[in-house]
C-alpha cells in the first residue's frame, strides 16, 4: 500500500481485523472519545494516513476513509457500490431489516436505484418544499407556545422531535395516532441497548406492522398526500414491487425525521456555545440559509455515509481496497479538513461553505436535503426570534450525545428562556 494504515477507536469491543501494521491508534475511552467528542479523533486520523483499516459500526472490519477530497471523491464513485449483495460473505452484518424495509435507496445502485429515485423526487424540489413553509412555520410557533410559559424545556423532545415528525407525516399522510411511537422506534434502531437487544427486534416487528397497515390504508382510502400517490403508482403498473414500495415510505419516514431531528439539535447547541455568532443571527435573520449550510458542515446529523463495497479492487488515497470489503467515508472528518475549509473547528456563519458533504454527494446525495434545510432554517430562526435569551439550563459538560456512530444528535437539550 502507498500509506500506512491504522486502527480507530470503536465505541463497543469488537473483534480485531488479523494482519494489521503493529501500530495502534486509540485512546482510553473510545465511546467516550469518539461519540462526545468525535472531530479531535478525526484530525488525528486525518494527520496520520487518509484511510485506515479499522473496525465497523457492526463490529466486522472496514476501512475508514477521513480526508475530505478522497470522501468527495469517493461519494461519486461507480466502483463503490450501496448494494449489500457485493460485500464479502462474512464481512458485513450492519442493520438486520426484513426485505420489506430494506429494498431502500440505501442499498440500491443504478438502474433501480435511479427508477425509484425519479418517482419520488419530485416530491423534494425545491419550489414543492418551499410551499411547505407557512405550515412549518405555524408548527413551530405552536410549539414554541407551548413551552414558553413554562420558562425551561428539553429543546430535543419539545421542539426539535415534534417539528419534523410532524412535517414528514403531514407530507406522507400519516395520521395522527401512528405517530406516537415512531421515536422511539428509530432510537432503537440508531442507538440499540446492549442489555436488551430485543427492544431493537420489537422496534423491526413494530415498524413493519405499522407501515403494512398504513399501505392498506391508503389503498383503501387514497387522499391527497405522498403515500397515497406511490401506492398509486405500485398499483397501476410494475415500477415498484411491493417490497419498493413499503421500503421507500419507511426510508422517506425514517430518514426524513431522524436527520432534521438532529440537525436542528445541533445547530441550536452551536449557537448556544458561540454566543457572538447567536447574536448575528438574531440580529440579522437573512443569515438564516447560509447559517444552515455551517451547521451542516460544523455537526452535521451524519457522521458516516452509507457504507460501501467495492464491486473490484479500488485505490482511494494511494491505498488498495479490495473488493467486497466495506468502506466507510467520514463526513464528519471531511467537513473539518482544514485543507478544505480554514479554522474548521470554529462556527463562523459567514464561512464559505460551498461543497461541505453533509448530505452527501452524487447521485446518492440526500434526496430530502430541500425539505431539511427549510425545516432547519424555520426551526432556528423561530427559535432565536422569540427566546432572544436562550440559554443552556445545566452546565456545557452536563450535555450527552446519543451513544451512535451511525447519528449525530443530543440525548437531550434543558434550555432555559
Amino acid at each position: 500500500m502507498a500509506t500506512s494504515t491504522h486502527r480507530t477507536p470503536t465505541p463497543a469491543a469488537a473483534p480485531e481485523p488479523q494482519g494489521e501494521p503493529a501500530h495502534q491508534d486509540q485512546v482510553q475511552d473510545p465511546a467516550h472519545g469518539i461519540v462526545d467528542d468525535p472531530y479531535a479523533t478525526y484530525a488525528r486520523l486525518r494527520d496520520t494516513a487518509p484511510v485506515h483499516r479499522t473496525v465497523g459500526t457492526d463490529g466486522r472490519p472496514a476501512w475508514l476513509v477521513t480526508r475530505y477530497d478522497d470522501v468527495r471523491e469517493a461519494l461519486a464513485n461507480p466502483l463503490l457500490s450501496l448494494d449489500k449483495s457485493h460485500a464479502l460473505p462474512g464481512s458485513y452484518r450492519g442493520l438486520a431489516l426484513p426485505p420489506a424495509l430494506d429494498a431502500n435507496l440505501l442499498n440500491m445502485d443504478p438502474p433501480d436505484h435511479t427508477r425509484i429515485r425519479s418517482l419520488v423526487g419530485r416530491a423534494f424540489t425545491r419550489r414543492r418544499v418551499e410551499q411547505l413553509r407557512a405550515p412549518i412555520r405555524r408548527t413551530a410557533d405552536a410549539l414554541l407556545d407551548a413551552v414558553e410559559p413554562l420558562g425551561r424545556a428539553d429543546l430535543v423532545a419539545a421542539y426539535a422531535a415534534p417539528l419534523p415528525i410532524t412535517v414528514i407525516c403531514d407530507l406522507l399522510g400519516v395520521p395522527d395516532d401512528g405517530r406516537r411511537d415512531f421515536r422511539e422506534w428509530t432510537d432503537a434502531l440508531l442507538s440499540p441497548d446492549p442489555a436488551h437487544p430485543e427492544k431493537a427486534k420489537h422496534a423491526v416487528v413494530s415498524l413493519l406492522g405499522f407501515f403494512t397497515g398504513l399501505l392498506a390504508d391508503k389503498r383503501r382510502h387514497p387522499a391527497d398526500d405522498l403515500l397515497s400517490d406511490l401506492v398509486a403508482v405500485r398499483d397501476a403498473g410494475d415500477r415498484l414491487s411491493e417490497d419498493e414500495l413499503m421500503s421507500l415510505a419507511f426510508l422517506i419516514l425514517f430518514a426524513g425525521y431522524e436527520n432534521t431531528v438532529h440537525l436542528i439539535g445541533n445547530a441550536a447547541l452551536a449557537l448556544l456555545d458561540h454566543p457572538e455568532q447567536f447574536a448575528a443571527l438574531r440580529d440579522d435573520p437573512a443569515r438564516l440559509p447560509a447559517a444552515v449550510e455551517e451547521f451542516q458542515r460544523y455537526d452535521g446529523p451524519a457522521p458516516l455515509a452509507i457504507r460501501r463495497f467495492p464491486v473490484e479492487d479500488v485505490t482511494i488515497a494511494g491505498v488498495t481496497v479490495p473488493a467486497g470489503e466495506t468502506v466507510l467515508l467520514s463526513l464528519g472528518s471531511a467537513n473539518r479538513d482544514p485543507g478544505r475549509f480554514p479554522d474548521p473547528d470554529r462556527l463562523d456563519l459567514d464561512r464559505a461553505t460551498a461543497g461541505h458533504v453533509a448530505l452527501g454527494h452524487g447521485i446518492h446525495h440526500c434526496l430530502g436535503a430541500p425539505l431539511a434545510r427549510l425545516e432547519t432554517q424555520i426551526a432556528v430562526g423561530a427559535l432565536v426570534e422569540r427566546f432572544p435569551r436562550l440559554a443552556l439550563a445545566v452546565p456545557r459538560d452536563d450535555i450527552r450525545w446519543r451513544p451512535s456512530m451511525r447519528s449525530r444528535g443530543l440525548r437531550e437539550l434543558p434550555v432555559t428562556f
